[in-house]
């Protein structure tokens, strides 16, 4: 086996001279934030998952957060998700006062049980949750429809992270692709545009919804919780215009132009205009990323699909977006320190949360969980990316046969 003298990582962004150059207009431009490039970014992004409305704020976290505001997540609200995610799909409703409980994952797709959910719902009474956040893990699309039927069924709300999966799909009852974010079965689903990304600003995330008065609740609540918007104004012209009188023959028919008003208590997650200008740059080519990820994710299916040590593979499926490639295999610890010998940077996704320290403070412990806490013993991310090049999966190919093998 021949040494690689670059290091692999498992993920990263690619940039390109037409990235580049869209920076630099804007950044030459009188806005470098609240400026035209967001509203374009939005419309685009919208358009691409097929929601109606599209949010972009600061990051992927600030998304969830915002998410659960909008929802009036509060001190006593009970949210389910999966502990086979990044912190923040829990931390967001501990942000709003509220209560995370897990539910196991499926085995064979690594993505909530929602058995698992049916029974903490029938094992409570009827109103115990309000909401659900499934994750799209590794770009594999939740099939929303059946969690939106059971979401009904018990009056919950449901938050689609997404953040693994832009352009991903699944077929729904009648044979249709559903696209993840397309607001058609959740409440809100969110985007993250972190550099290991789909689609890279730097930093950045996208809440998209077809909930009109929730958009508009988005929209406050990512500057502050402050409206400019006449028809949406609580105080009566006369106050907004510094007169203080209930005299009727002095209060203006009319709001200045400078009056704006702050009617929750909302945060600065805005994304700047030179990120959003990167975004949709990486969004006209999002098709061409996430085409040669499934060429990769297939290469190594091929590669790995009758080797010894292989506990299991996901299986390519055409619907996946492909974020990450995991697989579970023997001396997994081993493996991962050989592969860095090497120069190869796979990772872990993910140590499951309910194990953290601070959720174990909670209540939470080993054996809760037995799906997930069993994926974790043996799960490891290959690397996986576009500009990965044929000859650098061959040689991670062949570093985890010399392994296996020697």
């Amino acid at each position: 086996m021949q040494e690689h003298k670059s290091p692999i990582p498992y993920g990263r962004q690619q940039i390109t001279d037409e990235d580049i150059n869209e920076v630099i207009r804007v950044l030459k431009t009188d806005y470098l934030t609240q400026g035209p490039e967001i509203e374009a970014f939005e419309q685009a992004f919208a358009a691409y998952v097929g929601s109606k409305f599209a949010v972009a704020v600061s990051n992927g976290t600030a998304a969830l957060h915002l998410c659960a505001l909008a929802l009036e997540v509060k001190e006593g609200s009970k949210v389910i998700t999966t502990p086979l995610t990044f912190a923040a799909s829990g931390n967001c409703i501990l942000y709003c006062g509220g209560e995370v409980v897990f539910a196991d994952i499926d085995p064979e797709t690594w993505l909530i049980d929602i058995e698992h959910v049916k029974e903490l719902l029938h094992a409570t009474p009827e109103g115990t949750y309000q909401g659900i956040i499934p994750v799209d893990f590794t770009g594999r699309p939740v099939n929303l429809e059946a969690f939106r039927k059971l979401a009904d069924e018990h009056g919950l709300w449901i938050i689609e992270d997404a953040c693994h999966a832009p352009g991903g799909w699944f077929l729904n009852s009648e044979e249709k692709r559903s696209h993840c974010g397309s607001g058609k079965y959740a409440d809100l689903a969110i985007f993250s545009f972190h550099p290991v990304k789909h689609i890279a600003a730097g930093e950045g995330g996208m809440i998209t919804t077809d909930n009109p008065e929730l958009y508009k609740k988005l929209l406050s609540l990512r500057t502050h919780g402050i409206i400019k918007d006449d028809d949406r104004y609580l105080n009566s012209p006369n106050i907004a215009d510094g007169r203080f009188t209930q005299d009727k023959d002095v209060i203006q028919k009319f709001y200045p132009g400078w009056y704006m008003e702050m009617q929750d208590l909302g945060y600065n997650y805005r994304l700047t205009d030179f990120q959003a200008a990167l975004g949709r740059s990486q969004l006209l080519r999002a098709d061409e990323g996430l085409n040669r990820r499934k060429e990769i994710a297939k290469r190594y299916d091929e590669a790995f699909k009758d080797e010894h040590w292989l506990i299991r593979q996901a299986g390519f499926i055409d619907g996946h977006a492909y974020h990450l490639y995991v697989v579970e295999v023997e001396d997994r610890k081993e493996l991962y320190d050989y592969l860095r010998l090497n120069k190869i940077f796979a990772q872990i996704h993910y140590i499951p949360l309910h194990l953290m320290p601070y959720y174990r403070n909670l209540g939470w412990k080993p054996g809760d969980l037995p799906n997930v806490e069993k994926y974790y013993s043996s799960c490891i991310s290959l690397p996986l990316y576009p500009s990965l090049s044929d000859e650098q999966q061959l040689f991670v190919i062949e570093t985890i046969r010399s392994f296996y093998d020697k």
